[in-house]
Order: C-alpha cells, then sequence, then structure tokens
C-alpha cells in the first residue's frame, strides 16, 4: 500500500530521507494524518506590486497578506476521498501573525489514473497547478509548480504568465535539529518574487479513522476536474 506521492514519484520515492518518506506517506492506505508545528523564520513578500495578487488571495486563503519573523506555524496533512471519490491530502498552513492567524490553504488530489497530482489552492478550488517532484542528491524533496488554470463552471482556462506564478517548494529533515526544514518562493516571470517563508517544524502523525477531517479543513467548493 503506497501513498500518492510515492505513485507518482515512483523509484525516486526511495531516495528521500526516510523521515520524508514517513512524512509524505500520510494517505488513505496508510492511515495516517500528519501535522506540522514550529515557526517560520521569515514570511516575505515581494514589492508594492504584490500587494493586488495578496488583497485577492487573502479572500480565499491563497497567500498570506502579512510579512513577519518568528512565526508560529501549523500545517496539517489530513488525507480523505472527495465528493468525486479522489484520494485527497490537505495542506492547510496557518500563520499566527499578529492580530489575528492567517491560512494558506491547498488541497493536493491524485488524477483518476494516478499519473499526477493537481494542488487546488484556496477555499473554493478555482486554481488548479500540475505538481512535479524529485527527490534531490541529499535527499531533499524539491515540489514545482507547472501550469496554472482557473476553473469555474464551463470555464477551465490558462492562467496568463502575467498574472500567474511559478511556486518551488523545498523541504529536507535536519538530522542534528530532529526538525524538518522548508522553503517556498512564489515567483511571477515578469514581476519577480511575489511571496515565500522559510522555517522549521516537528512533525506528529495520527489515525484518521479515529481522527477523521476535522470541521473547516476541508474546501468550501470542489471542482470535478482532475
Amino acid at each position: 500500500m503506497t501513498s500518492m506521492f510515492c505513485t507518482v514519484m515512483g523509484a525516486d520515492f526511495d531516495r528521500l530521507h526516510p523521515q520524508l518518506q514517513r512524512r509524505f506517506s500520510v494517505g488513505l492506505t496508510t492511515g495516517e494524518a500528519c501535522t506540522g508545528r514550529g515557526v517560520m523564520d521569515r514570511v516575505w513578500h515581494g514589492g508594492a506590486f504584490v500587494k493586488p495578487f495578496l488583497a485577492l488571495g487573502t479572500t480565499r486563503n491563497i497567500l498570506v497578506p502579512r510579512p513577519g519573523r518568528n512565526v508560529p506555524f501549523v500545517i496539517e496533512n489530513v488525507p480523505y476521498a472527495d465528493t468525486y471519490g479522489r484520494e485527497t491530502v490537505t495542506f492547510v498552513r496557518t500563520f499566527h501573525l499578529p492580530g489575528r492567524p492567517r491560512r494558506f490553504d491547498a488541497q493536493m488530489v491524485l488524477s483518476p489514473k494516478g499519473d499526477r497530482i493537481l494542488d487546488y489552492l484556496g477555499t473554493h478550488q478555482h486554481l488548479a497547478s500540475e505538481l512535479h517532484f524529485h527527490a534531490e542528491p541529499d535527499g531533499s524533496l524539491l515540489i514545482r509548480s507547472g501550469e496554472h488554470r482557473f476553473r469555474e463552471g464551463v470555464v477551465d482556462v490558462r492562467v496568463p504568465e502575467l498574472i500567474g506564478a511559478t511556486a518551488e517548494v523545498r523541504e529536507s529533515y535536519d538530522e542534528e535539529a530532529g526538525r524538518f526544514r522548508i522553503g517556498v518562493r512564489v515567483v511571477n516571470r515578469y514581476f519577480g518574487p511575489l511571496f515565500g517563508y522559510e522555517g522549521s517544524f516537528e512533525a506528529t502523525y495520527s489515525d484518521i479513522t479515529a481522527r477523521g477531517v476535522r470541521p473547516g479543513l476541508r474546501p468550501v467548493r470542489e471542482e470535478a476536474r482532475a
């Protein structure tokens, strides 16, 4: 029995650090969820031009509207079968910024053929991006986003590069500290860096058959296309 990440990565999955293999084995077949708790050393934004992107994204729990340092952070990776019977794993990140917490929601969905993973962003799954996973020589994991699409009703269009962005996630395990380290960069081809964060966290695992998916973790709307 394998997770969706093992399925799409194939033999490359075995080249990940054992702790990363454990973390990315969460799924319906393994019966485990993972919760990471730690601190983002830095949450950063690009220049003033980023504000319209952030203002729009915040309405749907996409990106984070405020920068900060030493920000307490939680990421919840909980597997479930969505409305259309597809295996889904939540990637709900909560940043405890001054004032009130801010969320950056995503759900990774395994395609019906099991050959790719789509990352649906936000509370309404209007934005979808195909993800590419690669094990680095040091056992860390590199995730890059591919083409972005906007989907609503009969509409299914590619997001223009002018307003779209490419995300790059690097996750590793620090054996000496006993923590996962993560760095995220979101970059627009024309405007440059938009948003990112970097820090570390510890992970705990739980049995989803007993715990289930807590209220508010699933999206408000689920997109049928994968």
